[in-house]
This record gives C-alpha cells, sequence and structure tokens, in this order.
C-alpha cells in the first residue's frame, strides 16, 4: 500500500470575516464595541440583581445565571478574534483551539438550559400560581442550575474528545472567526463519522430537548393566559413571556442553521453570519430585551448605577 506523507498541523489560522484587512478591522472594532456593551449589560443585570433584596426570586435566580453566562460564552471568542486582528496573526494553537471549542459549546449548551428552565418558571408562575414557591423553591433551582452545569461540561467533553483524536494533515486554515465544531470537521483528514453522529444524536437530544420543552411550556401558558377573563391580565401575561419568547426565536433559529443544517449547504457565509448572530448578537440584546422592560429591574440598576458613581466620586474626590 502507497504510503501518504503527511505534515501534521500544531495551530489553526483563524480567518475571520473578510480577506481584506480593512474590513477585518473594522469588523473587529464593531464587534469588539458590542462585545464591551455586552460585558456591561450583563454585569450590571447580576450586579442589581445580587444587591436588590427584592428581586431574590426564582425567576431573577436564573436571569442573572443566563447574564452570566452570556459574558462567559461571548468571551470565548470575541478577545481571541480582537487580539488575532490586532497582532495580525490570525493564529491559535490546537490546545487552545480545543480548549475554546470546549468552553463555547458549554457555554451555548448551558444558555439553551437556561432558557428552557425559564420557560417552565413562568410556566408554573402562570398556570400554577398557588404553588408557585413550593414548587420553584431555593434549593430547586440551584439543584437544576448545578445539575445542567454538570451536564453541559460532560457534553461538551465529549466533543473535545472526540476532536482531539482526528488527525488535521491537510489545511489549517479556519473559515471562521473562532474554533467550531463544523468548520474543524472540514479540515480533518480522518474519519468524522463519530463526530458528525454525536453532533446529531447527542447534540441534537440535548438541543431539541429544551426547545420541545419550552414549546410545550408555552402551548399550556397560552391556554391558562386565554381563559383569564381580564384584559389587563391577559396583557400581562403576554408581555411577561414576550421577551422570553423573541430570545427563544433567535438563539434557535440561528443555532439550527448552523449545526443542523445539511453539510452540503455548509460555506464559511453560512457559518459565520449565523454565529454572530447566536454568539454576540443575541447576549448583548439579552439584558435590553429582559431586563430593561421590567420595572423592578429597572429600579434595582437605578440604585446600583448611584451606588457605583456615588462610590467613583468618592474615591476621586478622596484622592
Amino acid at each position: 500500500m502507497e504510503k501518504r506523507n503527511f505534515t501534521f498541523i500544531h495551530e489553526f489560522l483563524l480567518l475571520g470575516f473578510s480577506d481584506s484587512t480593512e474590513q477585518q478591522q473594522l469588523l473587529t472594532l464593531l464587534f469588539f464595541s458590542m462585545y464591551l456593551v455586552t460585558i456591561s449589560g450583563n454585569m450590571l443585570i447580576v450586579l442589581a440583581i445580587s444587591c436588590d433584596s427584592h428581586l431574590h426570586s426564582p425567576m431573577y435566580f436564573f436571569l442573572s445565571n443566563l447574564a452570566f453566562v452570556d459574558i462567559c460564552y461571548t468571551s470565548t471568542t470575541v478577545p481571541q478574534m480582537v487580539v488575532n486582528t490586532l497582532t495580525d496573526t490570525k493564529t491559535i494553537s490546537f490546545t487552545g483551539c480545543l480548549t475554546q471549542l470546549f468552553f463555547f459549546i458549554s457555554f451555548v449548551n448551558m444558555e439553551s438550559f437556561l432558557l428552557c428552565v425559564m420557560a417552565y418558571d413562568r410556566y408554573v408562575a402562570i398556570c400554577c400560581p398557588l404553588h408557585y414557591n413550593s414548587i420553584m423553591n431555593p434549593q430547586l433551582c440551584v439543584q437544576l442550575v448545578t445539575g445542567l452545569w454538570v451536564v453541559t461540561y460532560l457534553h461538551a467533553l465529549l466533543h473535545t474528545v472526540l476532536m482531539s483524536h482526528l488527525s488535521f494533515c491537510a489545511s489549517n486554515v479556519v473559515h471562521h472567526f473562532f474554533c467550531d465544531l463544523n468548520p474543524l470537521l472540514k479540515l480533518s483528514c480522518s474519519d468524522v463519522s463519530n463526530n458528525i453522529m454525536t453532533i446529531y444524536t447527542v447534540g441534537a437530544l440535548l438541543a431539541l430537548t429544551p426547545f420541545i420543552c419550552i414549546l410545550i411550556s408555552y402551548v399550556l401558558i397560552f391556554t391558562t393566559i386565554l381563559k383569564i377573563s381580564s384584559t389587563d391580565g391577559k396583557h400581562r401575561a403576554f408581555s411577561t413571556c414576550g421577551s422570553h419568547i423573541s430570545v427563544v426565536i433567535l438563539f434557535y433559529g440561528t443555532a439550527i442553521a448552523v449545526y443542523f443544517s445539511p453539510s452540503s449547504s455548509h460555506t464559511p457565509v453560512t457559518d459565520t453570519l449565523p454565529s454572530v448572530m447566536y454568539n454576540v448578537v443575541t447576549p448583548m440584546l439579552n439584558p435590553f430585551i429582559y431586563s430593561l422592560r421590567n420595572r423592578d429591574v429597572k429600579r434595582a440598576l437605578k440604585k446600583t448605577l448611584c451606588k457605583c458613581t456615588a462610590f467613583i466620586s468618592n474615591q476621586v474626590f478622596n484622592e
């Protein structure tokens, strides 16, 4: 049998968004600005909920976790992209690439699970209001979040281990701005059938199960809302769910477009644009969609901002 000479690669070249240096720098500046807004907005949400005792309820507990996850998973990709652009290297080591892949999968899955848990929380609040406090008790909330973190880490570890056993011996050019599953699988010269099977079985199970649970929750919620005789009551119930539904559609729509569309349809553009939506845009919009329309959160944010401003003013005055 003829032996083939392979040059095994130890780093990847992340092409980013454009071959043009000027366009790449402009887009990087744009996304870095959005990243700063994401970090600031979600940090304020976490601080506001932590400092205001009136917001120590299951709904805001899950919201603060969602804000934390948004900070984490957008931080796994955007800073690396900015550094690569500023240094004009665009490279990432093999170990660094797998590390980025692991944390990205973990945080994206956690986002999906939290959206599911938040839908269940709204279901209990609207459909079983008299039993809400007994069902959504603090112990259950902590156990849910802890268990979901374990599941997401195990799922990410499975994909990372499978990826680490592949050989990358052809091109090291990744047509993406971070190390994601589909772009990396295209570069492998090994048999990737196990990886693809894992994406369409385990990945689909962990992605579609929360989505189906969200749909079931909202079918029950809407059925209950339609039975409310008060127009004002219906309006308040719908407004409570509207923000969550918007984020669910945005998140799941783009994620399904990337990971569960036919492999023949995957191109650099079709992979990158939806990834930007759920990696950069969605985490940035979440604080606005979920919180700024909520009076309690608005009040808590104002108090937090006043305290921060007063603290900074005192520090400057003392100096």
